[in-house]
């Protein structure tokens, strides 16, 4: 077959082509440059995050500089682009606009900004935040920041000099300066506490009242579980202090771009989206409580309103004891509220009553429920049924009834006992057992559900009854509390 100058023209390229290829791919993927998407391991093997050397697998070092990215914006108010290019303009840092959706509306990010989607999309890979920073530190800059020559290069130096406690590093963003905190996070109560501090020189726990800059390397964001959780201060924060880690504030601050003030229904729709995206916060750091410095409380929890924040209960063991926490503190206030006003009803009516149970055994170890237990158990004479009018209408009717304060009184599907539910959302209750004495003197009762305290018991406990404290109040419990609780428990119930 005669070939063609043309056909040999052809086949000369192709297996030029096919030696050129290996020598392009070494070069490509040679010593001096690594496979994309691929970095050293940084740390011992099995470290934990966020401990000293602790670095998990897959975070980078890094290169000098900094990678500034915005998170914290909303609404069609925001100020993305313009903060972008303040920031952009800067040698060595780059901006990534970080957010589960695109600025709406729409902005033209300047060069050397991009935009950092975080929300999974079924036809993209799985976001990885941490791949797209390649500098050793980063910081969270609040949308409406304009750069300050020096400064984060400063707040950079002020990091690396520090001592170790200190991993985050901040700065003021306008003309108010925010509050230094105290902060400890009690993770087993669900609770955060704040307080003030007399020296910042030692670093804070939290800043409130303000905007700032946050600064930190970049191998320590992204050991966090929450790495760019909303609102960012907050979130830091908690996570910070759960780690032991402190917080510099400088003096020096970035400006604040001047904007016009934003209408009264604007600023309504500003400071409802920073409380749903903090109590969305809170709830998914499973924090019920915060105490502010000021002694206030700010519950996140349930309340009359919704059902209780832990499902049903199997083996007489609740879900959160499994986790390793106490009963959630929203839970107990609920449980507080519940006891005192059924104690008041019992007591109004005249019904004998008395603590019982694991609810004793609080009284006269705490003066309060135990921060496990998930309700309170009263045993009362069944004759003094019909003195209780919430009771009485219960037994007659077997209806559930709920009363003025919305407390629901009902009898249990169980067996022959009455609970007293914080409300008809909220299933929190208070039990009451009807006890009767039996001939000998010993009382007893028509159901048993094989709790360890389910025994009978002399009646002489209950003449007379005497107070106890519990929930606030003086409660009725047997004469001999310890001998009644050792009788129930055994020797050294309340040790």
């Amino acid at each position: 077959m005669r070939i063609t100058p043309c056909q040999a023209a052809l086949a000369a390229a192709v297996a030029l082509n096919l030696l050129l290829l290996p020598l392009l791919l070494r070069s490509r993927l040679g010593p001096s440059a690594a496979p994309p998407c691929r970095h050293p391991r940084l740390g011992s093997p099995g470290s934990v995050p966020g401990s000293p050397g602790g670095i998990p697998e897959g975070i980078p070092e890094g290169v000098p500089g900094v990678t500034v990215i915005l998170r914290d914006f909303d609404g069609p108010e925001h100020d993305v682009a313009a903060t972008a290019r303040s920031f952009s303009s800067l040698p060595g840092v780059s901006v990534l606009v970080a957010s589960e959706a695109a600025p709406y509306p729409p902005v033209a990010l300047p060069a050397g900004a991009s935009l950092l989607p975080l929300r999974p999309e079924p036809h993209r890979p799985p976001p990885r935040p941490e791949l797209a920073v390649r500098t050793r530190h980063v910081a969270l800059v609040p949308d409406g920041a304009r750069a300050a020559p020096g400064l984060l290069r400063r707040m950079r130096d002020a990091l690396e000099a520090s001592s170790g406690a200190a991993k985050v590093v901040a700065a003021p963003v306008g003309t108010s300066r925010p509050r230094c905190l105290a902060l400890e996070v009690d993770v087993k109560a669900w609770t955060a506490r704040y307080g003030r501090l007399g020296r910042e020189a030692d670093g804070c726990g939290a800043l409130d009242g303000a905007p700032a800059v946050l600064l930190l390397r970049t191998r320590d964001l992204f050991s966090l579980p929450f790495p760019l959780a909303r609102p960012v201060a907050a979130s830091l924060s908690l996570q910070a202090a759960v780690r032991g880690w402190r917080l510099l504030l400088l003096r020096d601050s970035f400006p604040l771009a001047l904007r016009p003030p934003p209408s009264a229904h604007g600023r309504w729709k500003a400071e409802k989206a920073l409380e749903e995206r903090r109590r969305a916060l809170m709830e998914r750091f499973g924090i019920k409580l915060e105490v502010l410095p000021d002694g206030r409380r700010r519950w996140h929890g349930c309340d009359k309103d919704t059902p209780r924040c832990f499902p049903t209960i199997r083996a007489r063991t609740p879900q959160y004891l499994l986790a390793g926490r106490w009963t959630p503190p929203c839970c107990l206030r609920a449980l507080r509220l519940t006891a005192r006003h059924v104690l008041a009803e019992l007591e109004a009516a005249g019904v004998r009553y008395w603590l019982e149970g694991g609810s004793l055994l609080g009284a006269v170890r705490l003066g309060d429920i135990i921060p496990w237990d998930y309700d309170v158990d009263l045993g009362l004479y069944r004759d003094d049924v019909p003195k209780c009018r919430w009771l009485a209408a219960v037994a007659s009717t077997g209806r559930p009834v709920e009363d003025p304060e919305g407390f629901l009184w009902e009898k249990a599907a169980e067996g022959e006992f009455f609970r007293v539910h914080f409300s008809r959302a909220n299933r929190l209750h208070v039990d009451l057992w009807p006890f009767y004495a039996r001939p000998g003197g010993v009382m007893t009762k028509d159901t048993w559900l094989g709790h360890r305290q389910d025994v009978e018991f002399p009646e002489s406990f209950l003449v007379p009854l005497v107070p106890v404290a519990f929930v606030g109040v003086a409660a009725k419990a047997p004469n001999d509390p310890r001998a009644f609780l050792e009788l129930k428990f055994g020797p050294g119930a309340v040790e």
